[in-house]
């Protein structure tokens, strides 16, 4: 397991560069599955675009203006922090920066990094804007498409889907994190999906209405791509060993053929710090491995939802009517994710004497909305037409 690149790149290529620490393995792959998904959603917009179903929207915008200390300001602190701590870590000795995160939200820090990369963020600032300076500032009317968002719905994306993914776990494991509130806050561990997916909904439904987006057609957009972007995520979850692992399997492995690790693993080195020491390890953090192999779960998700991305990617054209493949879409993820309950380890809710997982219960709701959604957007379409 790779808890952060540090670990990845001493492994597989016998560099050691301690400032790989503050990088998280689950991190950078999160990192990785938005910035696909979102080349995915704006060809996606652009097609849509070009058949006339998106329509752009016009602002008004002033150019010419010269940097104002706002913008100066603002972007010097910027290049102060990223300084200040990021640019720290391959500055300061191994004994500051051994435990990124620790060291993240101490009050440590490379004062002279951070002054000097905020005074070279400022004046690039200064200096972009002096090149695009007018003797007389212009009003100008720009069109913006719906693909040109896609930035912005990222970020909403991401801050939305991570705050949403943290409060569900929490809510999920509400006693462990009465023990310890701060330590679940900051852990990067302990996302839920589900919770990302839901919250990160609403904000970018909140913005389509807000930017005049056809909501069903971004929908229809957006379902390849979160697909795709969950199938790559997962395989942070399995490098790392974030906890989202299967039960344990003492099954016999079916195929001679077929390795080991992908039947039953232990998951050394785990994000989670959960199991049994490994004898012999020397790291500070990290040295932990389960006493008993289990199904490698996220590994199986990753190979079904990159199934299911080409599935819904190579029909997307046959759904006519704007909003089926959305409904689509949410049919097939709640059916993967209630399957993969079945050997994955989760913690049960009590609800009329039924013991379900949050997942199976958000899942299930999913496969009802997206069958219902389908039928009423089919039967208004006929209605529509007659």
């Amino acid at each position: 397991m790779y808890p952060n690149l540090y670990y990845a790149f001493r492994d597989l290529f016998g560099i050691d560069l301690p400032a790989l620490r503050f990088i998280n393995t689950f991190g950078f792959f999160v990192a990785l599955a938005f910035i696909v998904a979102a080349l995915v959603l704006a060809a996606e917009l652009r097609r849509k675009s070009k058949q006339g179903l998106l329509q752009p929207t016009e602002i008004q915008v002033m150019v010419g203006k010269p940097a104002s200390a706002t913008d100066i300001l603002l972007n010097f602190f910027l290049g102060f922090l990223l300084g200040y701590k990021i640019l720290a870590l391959f500055l300061l000795d191994k004994s500051a920066t051994e435990d990124p995160q620790a060291f993240i939200f101490s009050s440590r820090g490379s004062w002279p990094a951070g002054i000097i990369l905020g005074l070279i963020f400022g004046g690039l600032k200064w200096w972009e804007k002096r090149k695009q300076q007018l003797p007389k500032p212009e009003q100008r009317t720009i069109r913006i498409w719906p693909q040109d968002r896609v930035g912005e719905i990222t970020i909403i994306a991401l801050v939305f889907g991570l705050l949403g993914a943290k409060l569900f776990d929490i809510f999920e494991n509400w006693s462990d994190f009465l023990k310890n509130p701060s330590a679940y806050i900051f852990s990067p561990a302990g996302l839920t999906f589900y919770g990302g997916l839901i919250c990160a909904t609403l904000g970018i439904w909140w913005y389509a209405k807000k930017h005049k987006i056809g909501i069903w057609h971004l929908n229809d957009a957006a379902a390849p791509a979160l697909m795709l972007g969950y199938g790559l995520g997962r395989i942070g979850c399995q490098v790392s060993g974030d906890g989202d692992w299967g039960i344990v399997n003492k099954n016999p492995k079916p195929f001679s053929w077929l390795p080991d690790w992908m039947w039953s693993y232990n998951y050394p080195h785990n994000v989670n710090e959960s199991g049994v020491p490994i004898p012999g390890c020397t790291d500070t953090k990290y040295c932990m491995v389960l006493p008993e192999g289990v199904y490698p779960t996220p590994f199986y998700e990753t190979i079904v939802c990159l199934i299911l991305f080409l599935v819904i990617w190579s029909l997307r054209k046959k759904f006519r009517v704007p909003g089926t493949l959305f409904a689509f879409y949410l049919v097939l993820n709640g059916l993967e994710r209630f399957f993969i309950e079945k050997i994955r380890v989760n913690n049960r809710l009590d609800i009329f004497g039924f013991r379900p997982t949050q997942a199976e219960v958000i899942s299930s709701l999913l496969i009802i909305t997206g069958l219902v959604l389908w039928y009423l957007l089919l039967r208004r379409n006929k209605s529509v037409k007659s």
